[in-house]
């Protein structure tokens, strides 16, 4: 959200993608002593009408591979017509993935998951035959060339194993990787996340109030899990962390970290994940929309500055980077597309930085904060929002910033009151960022003390397997922005009762 209570009118931002979920998949023939020398899992995980969107995971058996090519044939005539993972190329009814410089290499045991978007037309047929650079994966290889043991010294035959079975997912806040479409953990199983916004320290210090709008002990904690939530989102102030002298010294550098990791420990003890996600920033903007005249990170600015946080971000990245748990959200709600005359030059501001039209200090892009992330060595997930309050992600996709550690996810935002507020848009917008990388809500919301908006907004997100968080953490008046609860206890209000009773429900 643009502005907590505190201060003064409540912006914000939208939502996600893809299509009814579904599953195919290819099992191993029995009665084999060894394992086949691969197996492939193939999955449909979104359809609609006249397209679906598919996974295909390769596990090599056999000795290791320093490049692959996976091979299948379609029965039922449907054609790619993009993908990810690997170079996928299809001719007839035959497609063909091949390695990525980045994934070439398949030790044994290893596995490799690539994704693709095509059509079909009168029956979407599971492909059955599968091959690994030329051999035939989920048959049995043939008999063991052991001698066969003697009748008095039988071998017990082991129970055979089912490569398509999903890995179990990891006890507790997992460490994020982006395959495909999915985010998954060290298991490789598939995770969501879904939780709440925890607002306060991007406002309070810079106020001069303190660090966080209300209790962050463990009961406060754990009241936040009683939800079922696994996730928590923590807004941030970069002058706070950095330290400037406008902020109070016992708000301000250690003082404020500390309390931040505190936070973040935490969440992590109740197993949920931690998204610590920069919301405020140094920057004199006094624009069309502009939250303030304030230098000072004490509103959301259009863009992050050039000054102060590539610094922000190259500091927060080395507090975190040894743990994997921990996600990073780059920026709360850029929106420079108020500041700047066409949609095109704020795409190129959003991406690249430095003189935008419109805002009147040196701008650092999405492509300046990822490689600070980056240049620490931390492999952290990264979540980019778009433009508009984080509620356009159109041309998302033509734009992101490159990450050489493959990790980034796309970061959406939606209230009622957004122009991208119904399902129209977001079959239009939305499916096509989630057909290629991770999305995830990082707030969803309403004005109305009601869930009736966000009610739609989870079930299209729940449909295609989609991550969300509710804002906020935080006992204000609903009237006046979407308070989830009334007292730290996780009591909620009328809006969070439709929040806390569908995590439960799903869990």
């Amino acid at each position: 959200m643009r502005h907590p209570p505190r201060l003064s009118a409540l912006l914000a931002g939208a939502a996600l993608t893809m299509a009814s979920t579904a599953l195919a998949v290819v099992g191993t023939a029995s009665g084999a002593a060894a394992a086949p020398p691969c197996t492939v899992d193939y999955r449909v995980v979104g359809e609609w009408a006249g397209g679906f969107q598919g996974s295909v995971t390769v596990t090599n058996n056999s000795a290791a591979l320093s490049s692959w090519s996976l091979g299948f044939d379609f029965p039922a005539g449907q054609k790619i017509s993009q993908g990810w993972g690997g170079k996928w190329s299809q001719s007839g009814t035959t497609a063909t993935a091949v390695n990525e410089s980045w994934n070439g290499s398949l030790g044994t045991g290893a596995s490799a998951t690539a994704g693709f978007i095509a059509s079909w037309a009168g029956a979407n047929t599971a492909p059955t035959s599968f091959t690994l650079n030329g051999t035939a994966c989920n048959v049995d290889p043939g008999p063991d060339p052991t001698p066969t043991p003697t009748p008095t010294s039988p071998t017990p035959t082991p129970t055979p194993t089912d490569p398509t079975d999903p890995p179990d997912p990891v006890s507790g806040a997992p460490e994020l990787s982006v395959a495909g479409t999915r985010l998954t953990d060290q298991n490789g199983a598939t995770r969501r996340l879904l939780g709440v916004n925890r607002s306060g320290g991007e406002f309070m210090c810079v106020q001069g109030h303190g660090i966080f709008d209300g209790p962050v002990d463990d009961a406060s904690v754990r009241a936040i899990a009683d939800w079922k939530a696994n996730t928590v989102r923590i807004p941030l102030n970069e002058e706070c962390w950095l330290g400037l002298d406008n902020i109070k010294p016992e708000y301000r550098g250690t003082n404020y970290i500390n309390a931040v990791k505190g936070l973040v420990d935490r969440v992590l003890a109740h197993g949920m994940t931690p998204i610590v996600e920069l919301h405020w920033t140094y920057g004199q903007y006094t624009g069309n929309s502009a939250g303030c005249s304030d230098i000072h990170a004490s509103c959301q600015k259009p863009m992050p500055n050039a000054q102060y946080t590539p610094a922000f971000w190259t500091s927060v990245a080395d507090t975190f980077k040894n743990d994997r748990r921990v996600v990073l959200d780059l920026f709360n709600e850029p929106y420079p597309d108020r500041a700047t005359s066409t949609t095109a030059q704020a795409w190129s501001c959003w991406r690249d930085g430095g003189t935008c039209p419109g805002i009147g200090y040196e701008v650092a892009g999405m492509q300046d904060l990822l490689d600070a992330v980056r240049a620490t060595g931390a492999r952290n997930l990264v979540l980019v929002p778009g433009i508009a309050y984080s509620n356009d992600l159109s041309q998302w996709l033509s734009h992101r910033p490159t990450d050489p550690a493959g990790n980034l996810a796309a970061a959406w935002h939606v209230y009622n009151f957004n122009t991208c507020s119904n399902e129209t848009c977001w079959d239009s917008t939305l499916a096509p960022v989630a057909a290629q990388v991770p999305l995830v809500a990082g707030e969803i919301g309403e004005n109305t003390c009601g869930h009736g908006f966000i009610d739609r907004v989870m079930k299209w997100f729940d449909d295609r397997g989609l991550s969300y968080l509710g804002w906020t953490w935080n006992t204000w008046n609903c009237s006046s922005g979407p308070a989830l609860i009334t007292s730290y206890d996780g009591t909620p209000t009328a809006f969070g009762i439709g929040l806390r009773d569908h995590l439960r429900a799903l869990n």
